[in-house]
């Protein structure tokens, strides 16, 4: 079989598996969250199942504390995230008036003698729009969190996902086991390798990395509780969750926070450097403690090209597309830094035929201090 025929086979899966995904999207959410969660308890069933447990018994106890906990937490905090949001969505008109009446003259007074010039229908826009797109994003989020859709989902959740993560997690070694007795066996060693790269990028985002979105998430959330910032909890929170994404969770947190201490706490700026040193001191512990200990520099995913992915996939696929853009960010990004790699001992980028050894190796691992691909 020639290589053009390899390519367009390989090219016809692609574009299969894109076009199933595509069709069955709106059913596939708790079949990839259970592949997540598989994924993420695999090395504590290994860790049993090396110390004499079952794997089904190892499996079984795994699914049932992890679910369990996240349960209970899901008990404890939902209904609570769920007020503070409504809350907020419902104060948020108030708070745009508030601005608009308090802060805002004081604020182009202050600008005024730095010599800094504003245009006087500034606070008229903001009037004008303003609250106007408070009211339609409170009913949007209102909308979403009373859906029939949200309702159904988060049912499937709860009720599909456990189930399909015992199977999956029981018999993960076997799945992939059954996955590399039909790899071809003259490139087999070269996709062992590249699945060993793609696997260390994804430990070390998806495991490490989540392990610093729940520390982050509950220092800010009971950092801005204890301050006393209205609707602390859900704000904290979310900031955590979308730190994933370099920066672009603190930053969002912070701009959303400090815009609620203004209004909530004006003209008292010790209450207002309060709950900008929270989030001083959370980027200081991540920086220094939690990313060095938890994910190191194993990831090699650049914050852009993470996002890109997010919202190409959430483009295409919904929230499953979102929810399987960093593996496939991790894919994309390792195989292009082997492309380029097999190509640095090409002819082409040579000039002239290739070194032996060079065609003869295969190429190993990434190295830890490699600098990030896409």
């Amino acid at each position: 079989m020639s290589r053009q025929q390899h390519i367009a086979i390989w090219v016809l899966i692609i574009a299969s598996f894109l076009l199933v995904l595509m069709a069955l999207s709106s059913v596939m959410l708790p079949f990839v969250a259970a592949m997540a969660v598989a994924y993420l308890l695999d090395p504590v069933a290994d860790r049993l199942e090396a110390k004499g447990v079952s794997r089904t018994v190892a499996t079984a106890l795994i699914t049932g504390v992890f679910f369990l906990v996240l349960l209970l937490v899901v008990i404890a905090l939902v209904p609570v995230l769920v007020s503070q949001l409504n809350g907020f969505m419902s104060r948020l008109p108030g708070y745009v008036d508030s601005f608009r009446n308090n802060l805002l003259p004081n604020l182009m007074e202050l600008a005024q003698q730095f010599g800094i010039p504003l245009k006087l229908d500034v606070k008229a826009a903001i009037g004008q729009h303003a609250g106007e797109a408070a009211s339609v994003l409170s009913k949007l989020v209102a909308g979403v969190l009373g859906g029939g859709q949200a309702v159904l989902s988060l049912l499937s959740l709860l009720v599909v996902t456990p189930v399909v993560s015992f199977y999956l997690l029981r018999d993960w070694d076997t799945m992939l086991a059954r996955i590399d007795e039909h790899l071809p066996r003259r490139q087999a060693e070269v996709i062992r390798a590249q699945a060993r790269a793609i696997d260390g990028v994804l430990a070390g985002f998806v495991r490490g990395q989540m392990m610093v979105c729940l520390a982050l998430g509950s220092f800010y959330g009971i950092g801005l509780s204890l301050v006393g910032l209205d609707f602390g909890l859900v704000i904290g929170l979310g900031a955590g969750a979308v730190s994933f994404i370099p920066y672009v969770g603190t930053i969002l947190g912070f701009t959303i926070s400090m815009g609620v201490a203004l209004v909530q706490f004006w003209p008292d700026w010790t209450m207002i450097a309060i709950v900008a040193a929270v989030f001083g001191i959370g980027q200081f512990i991540e920086g220094n403690f939690l990313t060095p200990k938890l994910v190191g520099d194993r990831v090699g995913l650049h914050p852009v090209w993470i996002m890109f992915g997010l919202f190409a996939g959430g483009a295409l696929f919904g929230f499953v597309g979102m929810l399987i853009a960093v593996p496939v960010c991790a894919v994309i990004g390792v195989l292009t830094r082997f492309t380029l790699e097999r190509y640095r001992t090409s002819a082409l980028y040579h000039g002239g035929p290739p070194k032996a050894d060079a065609q003869a190796a295969t190429l190993p691992e990434p190295p830890a201090g490699s600098p990030p691909g896409p």
